[in-house]
């Protein structure tokens, strides 16, 4: 059996971030709301010139730093964040990464569950094509209306993976159970800017899906809970991801303390606490927020997977993580990267918000932010330009001895 999975995995988000207790305090509420009731602390807010694209680049160059590029023949951009009706998000990437011209390149869409899919038709390409790569990327920007109830979840981020055979970080299994179903809990006609939602609605079909995907995924593999060791969740928010682990469990007649279970899924969580929802991103955030926050080896052990995506498609999944894993994970890009990002004013985080490109075809010249090695600089006829930056390594103004990882995996573990 050739096996298949991710070779390399790297992330990125935005250099700017909102914590949730000034938000709270603009809107006149306990900022508990936020922190116990969602679970969630800062979201990352995009600057003018930062976008899917801006933000896939960052992410695919950190991936690609150890890569042939000339084994890359296909590329698959998953968003919901799209912002063309005909031209592929990805055919931006390709050329800013300078990828070979035979590479497949093209864009996918559902929901937060495109990069799931993503991964699903690469899998066998690769089994019929051994010696080549693929690179997915999934990129999105969570927007809704300023004070309204999803503002608090927002976010954005990237994942970049590299998918093989003999892969370094995760072999993919092949059983799974998925469904698909034409559902109205969450969705975004052409012609708005905000999504609209039925949050009561998604939470309750994201419940419901799970338990279906998991039963089938179980059957087809054979495998039941104790086969797992760690677990990963397409997280909205990560309250309702602690609450789908505790039906999980329920549902298995697992009963365990809440510290065991917590543990469980606490370090795929953390990163995704600090950056806010990302759609399509935020499984694969998870899984390297995963990978580099527990202590453990974690060679050998199983890794469930569920993936959700409104409209609605899911599915259950798992992998087993390789031995050697740590000597290819990103981990000192990614905490530094989180470290260092500039807290907004609540003021600043509007003026962003507010920030509107032109839609009549007007030259706009983009104002210049931090955003990485990558920024989008104007837009004229309606076309976006894109350069790449000569752009200065990572950096935050701490001891030199500071030990990053070990602050981001003890917040990790009391999160």
């Amino acid at each position: 059996m050739i096996n298949v999975g991710i070779d390399s995995i790297a992330v990125y988000t935005s250099r700017y971030a909102l914590d949730l207790e000034t938000l709270a305090a603009a809107r006149g509420i306990d900022a508990d709301k936020y922190f116990i009731g969602l679970g969630q602390h800062k979201m990352s807010v995009p600057p003018p010139g930062e976008d899917i694209v801006t933000m896939a680049a960052n992410a695919a160059l950190s991936v690609l730093e150890d890569i042939d590029i000339s084994s890359i023949d296909m590329l698959i951009f998953a968003t919901e964040s799209a912002f063309d009706q005909s031209k592929a998000s990805g055919l931006y990437l390709h050329q800013l990464l300078g990828l070979p011209s035979r590479c497949r390149t093209f864009e996918l869409k559902q929901a937060c569950y495109g990069g799931t899919a993503a991964i699903q038709l690469a899998l066998p390409y690769l089994r019929e094509h051994p010696d080549k790569k693929v690179l997915v990327v999934t990129s999105d920007i969570a927007h809704y209306g300023l004070g309204t109830t999803g503002e608090s979840s927002q976010g954005a981020g990237a994942a970049a993976m590299v998918l093989s055979v003999d892969p370094r970080i995760a072999v993919i299994e092949r059983h799974s159970g998925f469904v698909s179903e034409s559902v109205m809990d969450f969705w975004r006609p052409n012609y708005l800017h905000e999504a609209l939602v039925e949050g009561k609605y998604s939470s309750k079909l994201y419940l419901t899906m799970l338990e279906k995907t998991w039963k089938e995924y179980c059957v087809l593999s054979g495998r039941n809970f104790s086969d797992h060791q760690y677990f990963c969740y397409h997280a909205p928010v990560p309250r309702l991801v602690e609450k789908a682990h505790q039906n999980l469990l329920k549902w298995n007649q697992v009963e365990i303390a809440e510290e065991e279970w917590m543990r469980d899924i606490n370090c795929s969580l953390h990163y995704g606490r600090l950056t806010g929802n990302s759609y399509t991103a935020s499984l694969y955030i998870g899984l390297a927020s995963l990978l580099d926050l527990v202590d453990d080896d974690l060679a050998g052990k199983r890794v469930g997977f569920y993936s959700y995506g409104s409209g609605l498609a899911a599915e259950y999944f798992s992998a087993v993580i390789q031995s050697g894993y740590r000597d290819v994970l990103k981990t000192d890009y990614h905490q530094v990267l989180l470290a260092s990002r500039q807290m907004l004013s609540y003021e600043e985080y509007e003026t962003f918000y507010r920030y509107a490109y032109p839609e009549d075809g007007s030259l706009l010249d983009v104002p210049v932010y931090n955003t990485g090695s990558f920024r989008m600089t104007k837009i004229e006829n309606h076309k976006r330009n894109y350069e790449k930056l000569d752009a200065p390594p990572l950096s935050v103004i701490v001891n030199e001895e500071e030990d990053f990882a070990g602050q981001l995996r003890a917040r990790a573990q009391v999160s």
